[in-house]
């Protein structure tokens, strides 16, 4: 038995990767869905799946610069995904795309749970891009800083998360190891991009408020560096289907007490579209070195 390019989960070193994926993207819509983005876009695999977070997706404009053969496609065409989501800055969209050798998914917006849907429609995106061959996925999002040598406008790499939200994507005894969520080797790829990358624990809570300032203080206690309301049950989803999993944090606010300030959605957009380009460039550089 060999382990999965380093990333702490045992898999035997000949077995096809898809077939490993089918065996854990159970999700009913997902080989369905991911039948109906080969129609739709022509192209029969996907290798690397980005999901863009609040704040992220003018990203993918900067990194469509660099690609070819684009094709855009709603929720709606590729199916499994609910048909009310609408929170500010998530584009129900993917856009598929040519990267050097590479065939890109970009979600250009996520699922949330606080949105009242169950979570097998909240990993959706993450179990269709399995189902179409994705061995790699990265997971973005707009989080809150926790330390003090964070500031607005910094990416930041999740080492570990806390998945406070009292609840699993997965279902039954699909017991899935978690030691490694976050690819040791994809971290380090991404650190060698880009060295001033600093990482941190990533607190995943409900939402849709944001926390109080007694909570950001119980986190820091807990071991936590950000905090957010989403990409821990997309992160256990996508371990469960054998995908590596690399995610970037995008610090849009201070945590609660530590600014002074009221906290709001628009401070989110704002910070993600004024560090689009660099973030943009960040995520291609990586993917090329994929």
């Amino acid at each position: 038995m060999g382990r999965y390019q380093g990333h702490g989960r045992q898999c035997p070193p000949h077995t096809p990767y898809s077939r490993r994926v089918r065996a854990q993207a159970d999700e009913p819509n997902a080989a369905a869905s991911a039948a109906t983005l080969a129609e739709l876009t022509g192209a029969d695999r996907h290798d690397i799946a980005i999901v863009l977070g609040s704040g992220w997706p003018p990203a993918a404009d900067v990194l469509s610069r660099q690609a070819t053969d684009v094709t855009e496609v709603t929720f709606t065409q590729l199916g499994g995904f609910p048909s009310n989501t609408d929170v500010p800055g998530h584009k129900p969209t993917a856009r598929s795309v040519q990267l050097g050798d590479r065939r890109l998914l970009i979600y250009l917006g996520r699922v949330h749970p606080y949105e009242g849907h169950d979570l097998s429609r909240v990993v959706h995106a993450v179990r269709l891009a399995c189902a179409a061959g994705a061995s790699t996925v990265i997971l973005t999002n707009a989080a809150g800083g926790l330390r003090a040598d964070m500031y607005v406008g910094q990416p930041v790499l999740v080492a570990d998360h806390l998945n406070l939200t009292g609840r699993s994507p997965l279902v039954g005894p699909a017991f899935t190891d978690l030691t490694d969520a976050y690819s040791p080797r994809l971290r380090t790829l991404a650190r060698e991009v880009d060295p001033t990358l600093t990482e941190g624990v990533y607190a995943g809570l409900p939402g849709p408020h944001f926390e109080t300032p007694a909570e950001i203080r119980m986190l820091r206690l807990l071991g936590a560096d950000l905090v957010g309301m989403s990409t821990v049950h997309e992160t256990i989803a996508a371990r469960a289907a054998g995908a590596e999993v690399l995610a970037l944090s995008l610090v849009t606010n201070l945590a609660a007490g530590m600014s002074g300030k009221p906290l709001d959605h628009l401070e989110v957009l704002t910070a993600g579209a004024a560090a689009a380009e660099r973030l943009g460039i960040l995520l291609a550089d990586i993917v090329t070195r994929l």
